[in-house]
This record gives structure tokens, C-alpha cells and sequence, in this order.
């Protein structure tokens, strides 16, 4: 059993490590949105088809994550708007035309493609029944109506061009604002549970669901050119891909980006058979797709690396908690211990894992180091509290006999705590697992992929292939660890189940 743990242990960790040494393969990465995904499948099968190698990282998600993910060489490449940028990575330095951005990204060691031909800029919605009712057609308008709800994507609402600065431009009263997933907003739209929205101008939505446009009366919103950003060294290491993505230059026009997201949104045609037929319609490439992936083939590689991602951080704060908790429970130091692991504890779980990029970078790496930080607390209070509660009488029985502290704490103590320490495992595991859905925003895979598919393509199905794996597995942990109980936790301390 023992051997099978190690073996098990050891292949978990080769499956973790990324094999950047010896993998010359393009590394692709995409935003959480449809749009920004279909490019990445664009760029992907470009890349294969200069006799290349593509891995795209479909969803990693916001501006900052992609963008310092490119500056450390994670990734080679990823879709990204002249305005976004501008705004985002040279705030505060003025820009004055295109050869200027180009010139600031290539002190960074950056490229930029020229425009791919169209224009998705920001815009705000509403319904048209709405708008019509308050007399609303421009965003200036909605100063006279102080009622309305706002609902907008999380990301506008902290950027650079986002709320803040259009709250602003235009003296807009509204405090009713919520932040909210953009997929998610043209749902509440639709269901009134909020007025105004922020919108892409290629949204498939925006036609779907009948909406009104406001007009930019004041231009607070920059253009919003499709590009590609890449690594300078891309030119030297592949030049055959940089010459086959600069024939996306001007070429996608705005009626057709809205057409290619509506067939993934509406039509649920999976992203890269859209960007292949567009490809072969465009520039007569015969793009290959990889045979669509069938539930059960999905459903093995999502737990895989979902196992990948719980195995090793349990097992790691398994190996660093119940050390931690005898310190605390035996020295002075006790509620500084629990006091540190409390706090890692009350740190937002999505916050943690971006807390971990800038050190760790994306991938398996940040999201086990997070799930293992976020693993510490039940092991080790349960550890603290097992040894802490046993009875005096207890102890001066283990001393009486002459014992030494190591042998008292190995052979009485630890024995007599195990049921609590079990119990703090099982926490652990659990707890473990539904926060590992959150690893594929930074690129881990896992049950969380599908989720986020899911809420992005409003697909409930794919939302079910991740969430009731990972409902599964938390019932199959726990009642993996209730068998080890009984194999490790002496029969004297085993709650006995009434007949």
C-alpha cells in the first residue's frame, strides 16, 4: 500500500511540472470571453499550420493576468485591443498614435501585429422597451434617471476606462452599481434585475436579446482595435509564425466577428471548428480540428488534473499541518501558529490565487501553492485542539510510567488525537476540492474548466460536467477517509454506530 502511495505521489508531481525545458511548443492564451477565445483558436491554427506546435490556454482571465504572463514568457502570444492597452498597461503615458504604442511595447521586449480589421469597443445597453420608456438614447441621458440599476462586469468596473472614469466624464448619479461576470449580465438584462449593462460592440447579445445601444455622445471610449501581442523572440525562434499570423492583418471585419461569435454563442459551435471555417472561407487553409472531445474523454482529463491539483496540496498540508499543530499545542508559540494560518485562511480564495502569479506565474504551480495555504487551517486547529483536549489524568499516567516526551507523544498523545486530526483531514480535502475549480482561471485545468465554458457560453450542461464531478469527488474523499479512519484511528476512540 505504502509502495502504491509513493509511486501514486510521484507520478502526480511529474504530471504537475511543466516540461518548458524541452517543449518549444507556442504557448496561446485567451481572455475569459467568447470573442477573445475564438482569436486564440485563430492564432492556434495558424500556428499548426506553419508546421508548428500550438497549446492554447483558453480563459485565463483578465487584461493584468495575460499581459504579465506574456512579459515572464508563460505564454508567447495573446489577443488584445489598442484601447485596452493604452489604458491598462501605459496609464499615465501618453500615446499619440500607433508607431508610439508600437514603439513603448517594444522597449518591453513586445510586439503588436496590426489591426485584425475590426473595432470592438465599449458600450452600454439596455432594453429596448426600457430605454424607450425613460426616452434614453444616449449615455448622457441616464443622468436625469438616479434609479436605474447598473450591472457590470467586474473587470469594467475597476479599469482604467471602466466605471470610475465614465462615472466621471459624464456626472452620472447612479449608486445602485453592481459588479457581476460578464456572461452573466445580458441574463440579468434580460430578467430586469438590472437597467444598464456594459456591452462589447461585436456582442452576439446585443442583436439576440434586441438591445439599445447608447450612444458615446461625450467619446469616452477609445477605439478598441483587435491585435495580437507577442514576445520579440517569437520572430527568431519560429519566423514562419509570425508571417502566417500577419495574414489575419485586416481581414476580420467587424460583421463577421459579430457572425463568428454568435455561432458559439447562440449556435453552440465550439470555438475552434468557427475559427477553421473561417480560415478556409478567408484564405483557403485547410485547417485541421482535433475531433470533438466526447463527455466521458472530458470528464477523465478534467479529473486527472483535478486530482493532480488536490493530491499533492493535501498531501502537502497533511505533511506540513499536524508538525505545526503539536507546536502549537506543545510550545508558546501555539496562537501565533493559529493565528498565521487563520488569516491565510480569510483571504478571499480568488484573491489568494492571484496573490500567487506574481511569484509562481500561471498553471499547476500558483493554484497548488494556494490550495495548499488554503488546506493549513482544519489540519492544523484540529491537530491543536485533538492534543490540547486530552485529560490531565491521561498524561501524568503516560509520565508516571516513565515515557519519554517523544514516545508519550507517539504512542498515547497522537493516538488519542487521531480521530480530530481525521477530522480536520477530511475538512481539509474537501474544502480542497471546490476550491480547485477555481485554478482554471490561471490556466490549472481541472472541473473548473467546464464551469467556466459554461457560465461563458451559457451552457448548462457544461456547468453540470464540472460541477457534479467535483460534488462526486468531495462525497468519494470523504468516504475514502471515514475507511482510513478505521484502519488508523484505534477501535477504542471509533464512533460506534447504533443498531
Amino acid at each position: 500500500m505504502k509502495k502504491f502511495l509513493f509511486i501514486f505521489m510521484i507520478s502526480m508531481v511529474i504530471h504537475a511540472i511543466p516540461l518548458h525545458a524541452v517543449d518549444l511548443t507556442i504557448k496561446i492564451g485567451s481572455k475569459t470571453f467568447t470573442e477573445n477565445v475564438i482569436l486564440g483558436e485563430l492564432i492556434a491554427h495558424l500556428v499548426n499550420h506553419a508546421e508548428a506546435k500550438a497549446a492554447h490556454q483558453q480563459g485565463l482571465g483578465g487584461t493584468q493576468i495575460l499581459w504579465n504572463a506574456l512579459l515572464r514568457g508563460e505564454i508567447d502570444i495573446y489577443p488584445d485591443y489598442t484601447g485596452t492597452i493604452r489604458q491598462e498597461m501605459f496609464a499615465g503615458i501618453e500615446i499619440k498614435d500607433f508607431d508610439d504604442l508600437r514603439k513603448q511595447l517594444s522597449e518591453k521586449n513586445i510586439r503588436i501585429s496590426e489591426p485584425l480589421g475590426f473595432n470592438n469597443t465599449y458600450a452600454l445597453a439596455m432594453k429596448k422597451e426600457v430605454a424607450t420608456k425613460y426616452g434614453i438614447r444616449k449615455v448622457s441621458d441616464l443622468q436625469h434617471h438616479p434609479l436605474l440599476k447598473f450591472g457590470f462586469g467586474n473587470e469594467f468596473m475597476d479599469r482604467q476606462d471602466g466605471w470610475q472614469s465614465l462615472r466621471e466624464r459624464y456626472q452620472l448619479p447612479q449608486t445602485d452599481v453592481k459588479g457581476l461576470d460578464h456572461n452573466l449580465a445580458y441574463r440579468g438584462l434580460d430578467s430586469g434585475a438590472i437597467d444598464v449593462t456594459d456591452g462589447y460592440s461585436t456582442d452576439a447579445e446585443i442583436a439576440y436579446y434586441d438591445l439599445q445601444v447608447l450612444e458615446d455622445d461625450r467619446q469616452h471610449f477609445p477605439k478598441y482595435d483587435a491585435v495580437l501581442l507577442y514576445r520579440a523572440d517569437l520572430q527568431e525562434r519560429v519566423p514562419q509564425v509570425v508571417t502566417a499570423l500577419q495574414k489575419l492583418a485586416g481581414n476580420i471585419s467587424e460583421t463577421e466577428m459579430v457572425k463568428m461569435n454568435a455561432r458559439a454563442k447562440l449556435d453552440k459551435i465550439a470555438e475552434s471548428r468557427i475559427a477553421a471555417d473561417f480560415l478556409e472561407t478567408t484564405f483557403a487553409i485547410n485547417a485541421k480540428v482535433i475531433t470533438e472531445e466526447t463527455v466521458l474523454s472530458r470528464f477523465y482529463k478534467h479529473t486527472i488534473e483535478h486530482l493532480i491539483l488536490v493530491v499533492i496540496s493535501v498531501f502537502a498540508a497533511i505533511v506540513v499541518s499536524i508538525p505545526l499543530g503539536i507546536l502549537a499545542a506543545k510550545t508558546r508559540l501555539g496562537q501565533i501558529i493559529l493565528g498565521s494560518v487563520g488569516i491565510i485562511q480569510t483571504i478571499p480564495s480568488l484573491a489568494l490565487l492571484v496573490f500567487m502569479i506574481p511569484l509562481l506565474g500561471i498553471g499547476n504551480t500558483p493554484a497548488i501553492a494556494a490550495l495548499f495555504l488554503y488546506s493549513l487551517l482544519p489540519i492544523v486547529r484540529n491537530t491543536y485542539a485533538g492534543l490540547h483536549d486530552i485529560s490531565p489524568q491521561i498524561r501524568e499516567s503516560a509520565y508516571a510510567l516513565g515515557l519519554s516526551p517523544w514516545a508519550r507523544l507517539r504512542l498515547v498523545e497522537l493516538p488519542l488525537a487521531s480521530r480530530s486530526i481525521f477530522a480536520g483531514i477530511k475538512t481539509s480535502a474537501i474544502i480542497n476540492i471546490g476550491f480547485a475549480t477555481l485554478g482554471a482561471l490561471i490556466g490549472a485545468g481541472g472541473y473548473g474548466q467546464p464551469i467556466l465554458t459554461g457560465i461563458r457560453l451559457d451552457d448548462m450542461s457544461l456547468i453540470l460536467q464540472g460541477a457534479i464531478p467535483a460534488a462526486g469527488l468531495a462525497l468519494l474523499v470523504q468516504g475514502i477517509f471515514e475507511l482510513a479512519e478505521k484502519v488508523v484511528v484505534p477501535k477504542g476512540l471509533q464512533i460506534k454506530s447504533i443498531d
